[in-house]
């Protein structure tokens, strides 16, 4: 188990910055369904002070980083729906959990769908939380998310190199840290 008064290596100014300058080429590598169903035409939008004002009432454990942003969907509809992206650096056993108060509480304050995206930075390869459930006498709660786990990337090396995806350095470097 990790020391919490230990020091920390900084890996969360690396990815914030990293999200925000290569956003689309993120969801291109790691959730390309997402990516194809997003109208880059018409940009996006991070929402920080938005996230931070739910993470301040859910302070809920550490985060490697997390972005809030606004895109609009490529079916060319008039909404808008809100990427919720959580890089999660350490195991924990609330992650599920938190990863469904951050949706509920995005849906609860903007009423717009919300997308749960969670990177696992982790090296415990057996531990992939994707589901957060909740059930009692016949009433039930399931809220799954996507979840890309960065160790699977190891056997993909090869591809990493080869990509014209400037992401792909992102990752590497973050599995060679």
């Amino acid at each position: 188990m990790t020391d919490p008064a230990a020091p920390r290596d900084d890996h969360d100014s690396p990815w914030k910055e990293a999200l925000e300058h290569y956003f689309p080429e993120f969801l291109q590598l790691l959730f390309p369904s997402v990516h194809t169903e997003i109208d880059w035409t018409k940009g996006h939008e991070f929402l920080d002070k938005e996230l931070q004002q739910i993470v301040r009432d859910a302070e809920l454990g550490r985060r490697c980083a997390d972005k809030l942003v606004k895109v609009h969907t490529a079916d060319g509809s008039q909404t808008w729906v809100l990427v919720h992206v959580e890089v999660q650096g350490d195991p924990e056993p609330a992650f599920a959990e938190r990863m469904y108060i951050y949706n509920y509480r995005l849906f609860d304050r903007y009423n717009v769908d919300v997308v749960s995206l969670a990177v696992l930075a982790d090296d415990r390869p057996g531990h992939r939380p994707s589901t957060y459930t909740r059930n009692r006498w016949g009433c039930e709660t399931r809220f799954r998310f996507p979840a890309e786990k960065l160790f699977d990337w190891h056997r993909r090396w090869e591809q990493l190199e080869s990509s014209p995806n400037p992401f792909s350095v992102v990752i590497r470097a973050h599995l060679q840290a």
